[in-house]
């Protein structure tokens, strides 16, 4: 171990301090880790002087047995190095990109006679692909105007010139209904087959404006001519033509090539998203994901995501939009954040179409592992809350009582973000006089605990309270000061509305705010309505049993028969007391039901 050490002690006091790219190699030569630096000697060192708080970075340094090192002109250099060397290598530790969902493309295909369809499978050699597009819409819209507009085959049929000419092939139901040309048969018109595909290539590249334009040149050139029908034909092209313009065009054509970037993202998971837009279409759409592995800061990643996906769509374009700045990328390119108009509504929709794309991703994880949205959420609670584990089994509290009255507790547990109702607890509260929360608190949470101690049981990873600063305390007091445990305690704030608001974690406690629509935040909102729920209804419980039992079991000459022979004839004390005495002599007898209704009356006269 002595000689490893005195070896990187060694490399480290000679690297430079210029920047450039370097490569940490584990004991059997592998390379495990590349990264760039603008000044390396410093960053290098920065890994072996100081104690690190990831523990992925403190197990990265442990397996690193040697280092090397490449010196570059710029940072912009080390960045395009790095890219290189992470593709090549795929080192364990660096972040990894991961195959997302495959979006459709439109194909061109290489045949004499070429064929204009949607696939999800990019086949070298068999054709032209233009996308991919991240909203399939834009996909079948393009399809819907090029096969209206021009009749081009739709059949797999192979076609060549000396099949058509020996007439291998007859024509279809297609051209008899207009659909196609029968080209198949070198029907008249077909000669323009080859323009009719030129004229497909410029919708798809998003260039239909010059379309537009030429075929009102031609509808003039007609109606001059006097050839009204043809005429009309071109016109009703134009009008298919705008109704797809007016779909797919979602800023102003003068904006010019813009690639927009949307980010995202979940615990160590990065989404990236792109949209390439010509002229005011989208034309090119694609998203990626990343998986981070070491602590990778978002600027880097999105740096990284924005080269691999102009590579991936072979963009040059120049003008680049993106949701904040991100690290060292390319000089030459106009990279800004848009702030408002049509550019920051394609922000927003770039913004849009990564979040969706997340969603997406992860129902799709969740149908084929159900636990794994459990783990996930609480995953992102215990990153929230720097929590020393995974909550995997959470308790919350609460109390209720009407002025000290029927005083009760419950108690919810959730295992795996789930409810656990086999392991509710109700609790009478035994030893506190009067309407006092925080006491009350205190007994529940003591004797719950208490029980689990001498039961040898497990204990919760994370207790929750209903309530804010003064429960939190209550069980604070409970569990480190009576019992000398140590478990997690959060808390639940409600508004004015008595509505989650926010959660309290520490002492003193600190508010950690969470989105609304977050997964976490409906978790513990469900939790807090579920512990309510299960203590409101026990009270209740409580509290008619206590009015029965003052109003019925205290009257002499009622015992449990003639009590539910008269819960069963009035269906409730209420009606019981307000029935005429005659109903009840009907019921129980002269004597027996006089007695009993007199002694009614006279308790709630008192």
């Amino acid at each position: 171990m002595k000689g490893k050490d005195d070896h990187i002690a060694l490399l480290l006091k000679r690297i430079p301090e210029s920047p450039g790219v370097y490569q940490y190699f584990d004991k059997d030569g592998q390379i495990i880790y590349v990264g760039k630096a603008k000044n390396l000697h410093r960053r290098v060192n920065s890994y072996f002087n100081k104690d690190h708080q990831s523990s992925k970075t403190r197990q990265l340094v442990s397996h690193i047995a040697d280092i090397r090192y490449v010196v570059v002109d710029s940072e912009q250099d080390a960045f395009l190095l790095e890219n290189n060397l992470i593709k090549q290598y795929q080192p364990h530790y660096n972040i990894l990109l991961k195959d997302g969902k495959s979006y459709p493309s439109i194909c061109i295909t290489k045949e004499a006679y070429p064929r204009v369809f949607k696939t999800r499978n990019i086949i070298k050699g068999k054709g032209e692909y233009y996308g991919p597009y991240s909203f399939g819409y834009t996909v079948d819209l393009a399809l819907e105007l090029i096969h209206k507009l021009y009749p081009i085959r739709t059949c797999s049929i192979p076609l060549t010139p000396d099949s058509i000419e020996k007439k291998k092939v007859k024509v279809c139901l297609k051209y008899h209904l207009k659909n196609c040309c029968g080209i198949c048969e070198n029907k008249p018109g077909s000669e323009h087959y080859q323009e009719w595909i030129d004229q497909a290539r410029k919708i798809i590249k998003g260039d239909a404006h010059d379309i537009g334009t030429q075929l009102e040149e031609e509808m003039m050139q007609k109606a001059a001519e006097m050839k009204y029908e043809e005429a009309a034909v071109i016109k009703h092209k134009i009008e298919l033509l705008e109704q797809f313009r007016s779909k797919t065009i979602i800023t102003n054509s003068r904006a010019g090539d813009i690639d927009v970037f949307g980010f995202d993202e979940q615990n160590d998971r990065v989404y990236i998203s792109m949209l390439h837009v010509h002229s005011g279409s989208i034309v090119q759409g694609q998203t990626i994901e990343y998986k981070r592995r070491m602590e990778e800061e978002k600027e880097e990643i999105l740096a990284l995501g924005m080269m691999e996906l102009r590579e991936q769509l072979n963009s040059k374009t120049k003008e680049v939009i993106v949701p904040f700045i991100p690290d060292v990328f390319d000089d030459s390119l106009h990279i800004h954040i848009a702030l408002s108009g049509d550019k920051k509504k394609l922000l927003d929709l770039a913004m849009q179409n990564v979040r969706q794309y997340k969603m997406d991703r992860l129902k799709q994880e969740d149908k084929l592992n159900p636990e794994q949205r459990g783990t996930r959420m609480l995953g992102e609670l215990q990153k929230m809350m720097n929590l020393p584990t995974l909550p995997r089994w959470i308790e919350c509290f609460d109390n209720s009582n009407i002025q000290g009255t029927s005083a009760v507790a419950g108690c919810v547990v959730y295992r795996m973000a789930k409810p656990c109702k086999s392991e509710y607890k109700r609790f009478d509260i035994k030893t506190v006089e009067g309407a006092d929360d925080y006491a009350s608190m205190r007994e529940v949470v003591r004797r719950r605990y208490q029980h689990l101690i001498d039961e040898g049981g497990q204990m919760p990873d994370l207790i929750i309270a209903d309530g804010g600063l003064g429960q939190m305390h209550a069980i604070r007091e409970a569990v480190e000061d009576q019992l000398g445990l140590q478990i997690p305690i959060a808390g639940l704030k409600k508004n004015d509305k008595h509505r989650t608001q926010t959660l309290l974690y520490g002492f003193p406690p600190v508010e950690i705010g969470m989105p609304v629509t977050s997964e976490v935040f409906r978790l513990l909102t469900n939790i807090q309505d579920e512990v309510h729920r299960f203590a409101i209804s026990f009270h209740k419980k409580k509290r008619s049993k206590a009015q029965i039992h003052s109003q019925l079991d205290d009257i002499q000459g009622v015992g449990e028969i003639t009590k539910q022979k008269i819960l069963q004839h009035f269906g409730s004390v209420k009606h019981a007391i307000s029935a005429e005495k005659e109903e009840w002599i009907n019921l129980l007898g002269k004597h027996r039901g006089s007695a009993i209704y007199e002694q009614l009356k006279s308790k709630i006269s008192r």
